[in-house]
């Protein structure tokens, strides 16, 4: 039985030579058609079933071709989103986590979130980033 495992493992490794292989977006893409399909489990939606399917196969499609440029730029895309959304998270779990010793404020001049300890009452607000000042009861 293992020697069957191993000649499987190579015949694999054989068909995937030169192709691009799962990266990140083929695996988000494969949980996503992965809900699709449960979510038509449960809804019995025809929708869901062809769009599970959809994404499965565009995620097939992405592991078994051989150009890597156009994989590589549609992985860079994804990741670059995937970032952007990971660090917007990251930042509301800390506001959140936070908010009982902070208040935090927009600056009016730029845009720039500050960060304020609670219970200061009404105070002078400088912003680190232009200086600009403005007043807020915390």
């Amino acid at each position: 039985m293992k020697d069957f495992f191993a000649r499987m493992n190579e015949k694999i490794r054989q068909m995937m030579s030169g192709r691009w292989g799962a990266d990140q977006l083929s695996r988000f893409l494969l949980g996503t058609a992965v809900v699709f399909l449960l979510l038509t489990f449960f809804t019995g939606s025809h929708l869901f079933s062809v769009l599970g399917l959809a994404v499965l196969l565009y995620s097939y499609y992405r592991m078994f071709s051989k150009n890597f440029e156009a994989r590589r730029r549609e992985n860079d895309w994804y990741l670059a989103r995937q970032d952007r959304v990971t660090k917007t998270l990251r930042i509301q779990k800390k506001r959140f986590s936070d908010r009982h010793e902070f208040r935090y404020f927009k600056c009016p001049g730029c845009g720039q979130s500050v960060r304020v300890p609670k219970g200061k009452g009404h105070i002078m607000i400088t912003c680190p980033r232009c200086r600009t000042q403005f007043d807020k009861t915390v």
